[in-house]
């Protein structure tokens, strides 16, 4: 047998930045920093203000990051891993009025996707091995599996009373890694906006919101290639617009020349295989960042029947590279995408 293969997760970001590269005239206006937080990494760049309100408002938001990072950690002590104990006993928890807020958001975007991507399911995630900094080649108890799909772990399990919280079902294990980032980007553009910064582009690991524009133009990002380097595609950016991407290729380990991702698909209780990537825009409008993290999982789960999963959260705009490499896009992002090194859609969908 093939020996298994360890595979630290590159720290690619499934949206490759294509504005970053500045004009020698144009860096007295932007300032740009880089950080490691929720597990990826966080590029924020302002355009239009001079450097000090700059650093001021970036670090700002940076420390937002961290404090919620360290505050809903799905395994190390955290207010979160708190919660879970007491869910895993029976007893119910009085928890901050923000996890309150988060969950009963997760709770809603997790039926309107069908329950596909469930932040219940923490403890599927755990027997797969991504619970940990380094991705190591698993195999999971098999009865241990079975039992953990038996359960059903859901958020509609969930009661949340004002600040007070109760599962039903005491198998529910909360990992809300996959929702955090698009709520970070939430928060950040608040903070960025409260602090006078109208122009800046907010990347948390793949997940960008863009806030005004970079002088005239657009913000612009690129859609990774998820088996190879660069992008396969550039699309702008207007004002409040969000953009997620879910993929087989940041956390991931192999094992006898198979890849299992991070994304497990709580019907099998084993990670998903149709897709290698699902990206989708989000256009301006209210929690455009939480959305573009929590819509993009249910359908990279669903694999062919993606359209119909963005379209359940009123989204028209995807594009999905899936196991075989094929692209598909759909009419309404087709308008506005920009393809790059030699590729183009297999398939355009309405």
């Amino acid at each position: 047998m093939p020996t298994p293969r360890s595979i630290t997760p590159l720290l690619r970001l499934s949206l490759l930045v294509l504005s970053l590269a500045l004009s020698a005239c144009a860096r007295d206006t932007a300032h740009h920093e880089e950080s490691f937080v929720f597990g990826t990494r966080v590029e924020i760049t302002t355009w239009g203000v001079p450097e000090a309100k700059a650093r001021e408002a970036v670090g700002a938001v940076l420390r937002e990051f961290d404090r919620m990072h360290r505050a809903y950690h799905g395994w190390q002590p955290s207010e979160l891993t708190a919660l879970n104990e007491a869910l895993a006993r029976g007893e119910t928890a009085t928890v901050s009025s923000e996890l309150a807020g988060m969950l009963s958001e997760a709770k809603t975007l997790a039926a309107r996707g069908g329950q596909l991507f469930d932040p219940a399911i923490g403890k599927l995630i755990g027997l797969w091995g991504f619970h940990r900094d380094q991705y190591e080649p698993v195999t999971p108890d098999p009865e241990a599996l079975r039992a953990a799909v038996a359960a059903h772990p859901s958020m509609e399990d969930l009661t949340i009373d004002g600040t007070r919280v109760s599962s039903r079902n005491p198998a529910v294990q909360l990992d809300l890694g996959g929702y955090t980032k698009g709520w970070a980007l939430d928060r950040a553009a608040t903070i960025l906006r409260d602090q006078g910064v109208a122009n800046a582009l907010i990347n948390i690991g793949g997940n960008v919101l863009a806030l005004g524009a970079k002088g005239e133009q657009p913000w612009k990002v690129g859609i990774q290639n998820p088996r190879g380097a660069g992008a396969i595609a550039a699309l702008p950016l207007k004002d409040g617009e969000a953009i997620g991407t879910s993929g087989d290729y940041q956390r991931f380990f192999e094992r006898d020349g198979q890849r299992f991702c991070h994304l497990i698909d709580p019907r099998t209780g084993s990670p998903a295989t149709e897709t290698r990537s699902l990206t989708i825009l989000i256009t301006a409008r209210p929690r455009a960042g939480t959305l573009s993290d929590a819509a993009s999982k249910p359908a990279f789960i669903d694999g062919a029947h993606w359209r119909q999963r963005i379209a359940a959260y009123g989204i028209d705009q995807g594009l999905r590279v899936d196991a075989a490499g094929r692209i598909q896009v759909t009419e309404a992002l087709a308008r506005r995408i920009e393809w790059l090194n030699g590729s183009k859609p297999d398939e355009v969908v309405e």
